[in-house]
């Protein structure tokens, strides 16, 4: 039998939603516990982003070395701290890096990397050891243990065409919906069932298309009322990040939004796609923030990067990059500690292959939005990353 946290799929619209309460915010008591009312954006750069061309060692000449053909030049590099830079189409971002918004966690990894697709965001998206397989994501079973407020919407919202994810798990309400619009619009023509029934799965099931109702309501009156009052850029991935902005302003209560950025699997070709995608990436990400500001909910949001893997040191005879290992992560937000972080893999003490060797274990990025982002207890043998400013409760 189904329980109220269980999902409900709408195959029409791709969305699951369970009830949603009228009262935003209004339960969150951030001194007595946890900062539930603080949000995480996930972004999955999907098919292994290179970082290596994303925030660049500039200043290394084994850089240039490797790279012939793609090596970005110093003349167009956007130049940051300890001889770092990030690619020129990250130029949106810069504002946020000068308001010291914007941090860069370098050599992101785990030990003997996986170059599987499959295999590898899977290690990252269950928070795994790379010979350990876990069924449920990390956030499902850091929920389980730490349970977000029943008054949330839900405990994570996925926008797009990213599956669950980290947000992956039996006991967490997560919803998963394409485009809002359409989902409220099936949400809300859901044909009736008879009142009342004999069969109790049948009249748990006549309670959960109630609330299906009912929420898919609220948050179509809550977007037509919402205007951002922010030009976000074409595209899959900003029309996402645009829909992620509408419900947060709209006060959508919610834990996480997940939002999936593709085509980063750049084997051949990769100088101008490359540019493309760190384009709309940067330009969505800056828009974002410009909505959260002005909505006033820039403190209360973490933004942060992820993906499978990086790329190969070198570049490939196709002019593109193969499949890698360790790569830098970005975390964006009004209470991040802007800069860079981390060390920068060495160019020149590879693994076999040519790969770079991680710095910074991925789950400790995980420690630092559970401990530092959410002040849950600390949890397993990672530690957090001082990349959270402190403050007061929010």
């Amino acid at each position: 039998m189904m329980n109220r946290r269980d999902l409900l799929k709408l195959g029409a619209a791709g969305a699951w939603l369970p009830f949603l309460g009228p009262d935003v915010w209004a339960w969150a008591n951030p001194s007595s516990g946890p900062e539930w009312a603080r949000i995480v954006v996930l972004v999955e750069l999907s098919g292994g982003n290179d970082g290596l061309n994303t925030v660049i060692p500039i200043e290394d000449d084994a850089y240039r070395s490797l790279r012939p053909r793609l090596a970005i030049s110093k003349d167009d590099a956007l130049k940051l701290d300890r001889g770092m830079a990030f690619h020129p189409a990250l130029k949106p971002l810069m504002g946020a890096w000068e308001q010291r918004e914007l941090a860069t966690v370098l050599g992101v990894g785990y030990d003997d990397p996986n170059r599987s697709h499959f295999r590898s965001i899977e290690i990252w998206e269950t928070g795994s050891n790379s010979t350990e397989f876990l069924e449920q994501g990390w956030l499902a079973r850091l929920f389980s243990s730490h349970r977000p407020p029943s008054e949330l919407a839900a405990d994570g919202i996925v926008i797009g065409t990213g599956d669950q994810g980290p947000l992956h798990g039996s006991a967490i309400r997560t919803v998963v919906m394409r485009d809002a619009e359409r989902f409220t619009n099936a949400a809300r023509k859901l044909r009736k069932l008879p009142e009342e029934g004999e069969n109790p799965a049948l009249d748990h099931l006549l309670e959960v298309r109630k609330d299906l109702r009912r929420a898919a309501t609220l948050i179509h009156e809550k977007r037509e009322k919402t205007k951002l009052g922010v030009d976000f850029p074409n595209g899959r991935f900003s029309r996402s990040l645009k829909t992620a902005a509408e419900l947060l302003v709209s006060k959508v209560p919610v834990a996480v939004v997940k939002v999936r950025h593709g085509g980063f699997d750049t084997h051949t070709g990769q100088a101008g796609r490359h540019r493309a995608l760190l384009t709309e990436l940067a330009g969505g990400l800056a828009a974002f923030r410009t909505a959260m500001q002005k909505a006033g909910l820039w403190d209360r949001v973490l933004v942060m990067t992820y993906s499978e893997f990086g790329r190969r040191a070198a570049e490939n005879g196709s002019g593109g990059t193969d499949h890698g290992t360790a790569a830098p992560h970005l975390l964006l937000g009004g209470r991040v500690r802007g800069g860079v972080h981390g060390k920068q893999p060495s160019l020149t003490d590879l693994l076999p292959g040519g790969d770079l060797k991680h710095t910074v274990d991925y789950r400790s990025l995980y420690a630092t939005v559970a401990q530092e982002w959410w002040r849950l207890p600390a949890a397993g043998s990672h530690s957090p990353l001082d990349l959270i400013r402190k403050s007061e409760t929010l």
